[in-house]
């Protein structure tokens, strides 16, 4: 150190005396129990609490997760975003929130992957873990898969928004429900008729929620890919992360042979899900972020087979 430095350093007081110095105090004395078995559970404690609960949980809980796709990659680590709930009756205080978390650590440790049958077999230890004749979890997550460019060949990851929600009831069994958002190209037909050339186009957003039948088998299919593949298939033109000049021109003119209103998309996508066995009710909403206004353009539809409505 030099002379200045010398002169400028400071004596600081010791890190215990800091904390005294910025509010921290002495413990108290310690009157409560703190063995387990002597402490008091509120949660677990029986009167008429006026009304039962539908729900209640715990939500934003982010662990890692292994998924697996027919698409490559075939396996991948991602990051899941949880939520966990029970109902619980009215002679019941509370829940035991702990054994949420419990319970996704346990599976953790054991290296489980985020597929149906799994989240079946969750749920349901989940409710016997809880003692409750129910529980429902919830999963959201990046999923990625690879694309390759039309022409070129230049393979690059896109992603998507990924949802699985798993509801167990001792009486009823289960009830899937699926969610997947893709990216899409629209091009406006409207811009195309009565432009005398070109025509302008926007990146859409094609939102799905599908009920799975309860004897759909992931092995076969992956629902994710049908998902995406619905939702793509009856684009203007499909999202791409490398594209070289004649990949460009593919995708460009593909674009304008396929323009789509946000009403054709919902209607196309939702034909597509008709179609698929294993999808029993389903919701299509599109968003296109319009490239010459400064409002977005949306759409939904809902459809449910068993009432063919």
């Amino acid at each position: 150190m030099n002379n200045t430095e010398l002169k400028n350093k400071k004596t600081l007081p010791s890190k215990a005396e800091r904390h005294k110095l910025f509010g921290s105090v002495e413990p108290g004395p310690k009157t409560k129990p703190v063995d387990k078995e002597k402490m008091v559970d509120l949660q677990n404690s029986k009167k008429d609490f006026l009304f039962d609960i539908d729900a209640v949980g715990i939500a934003n809980v982010k662990n890692p997760i292994n998924i697996t796709s027919h698409l490559i990659p075939n396996n991948q680590t991602t990051i899941g975003t949880f939520r966990f709930t029970s109902r619980i009756d009215k002679d019941s205080k509370g829940t035991n929130m702990s054994r949420f978390t419990e319970q996704l650590d346990a599976y953790y440790k054991n290296n489980y992957s985020i597929d149906i049958d799994t989240l079946k077999r969750f749920t349901k230890d989940l409710a016997i873990r809880l003692k409750q004749k129910d529980a429902q979890m919830e999963v959201n997550f990046p999923w990625f898969f690879e694309r390759k460019g039309p022409s070129s060949g230049l393979a690059g990851l896109n992603h998507a928004d990924a949802g699985i929600k798993v509801t167990y009831d001792q009486d009823k069994g289960h009830h899937i429900e699926v969610t997947l958002a893709g990216t899409i190209t629209t091009l406006c037909p409207c811009s195309k008729e009565i432009s005398e050339y070109s025509a302008h186009n926007q990146r859409g957003r094609v939102e799905m929620t599908a009920v799975l039948s309860e004897d759909f088998d992931e092995n076969e299919t992956d629902w994710k890919e049908a998902l995406l593949e619905a939702a793509e298939s009856n684009a203007s033109a499909r999202i791409h992360p490398v594209l070289k000049r004649p990949d460009e021109k593919i995708v460009t003119e593909q674009a304008y042979e396929n323009p789509r209103f946000v009403e054709d998309i919902v209607r196309l996508v939702a034909a597509d899900l008709y179609e698929l066995p294993f999808v029993e009710k389903f919701t299509i909403s599109c968003k296109n972020e319009e490239s010459i206004h400064l409002h977005d353009a949306v759409a939904t539809l809902s459809f449910d087979k068993n009432t063919d409505a």
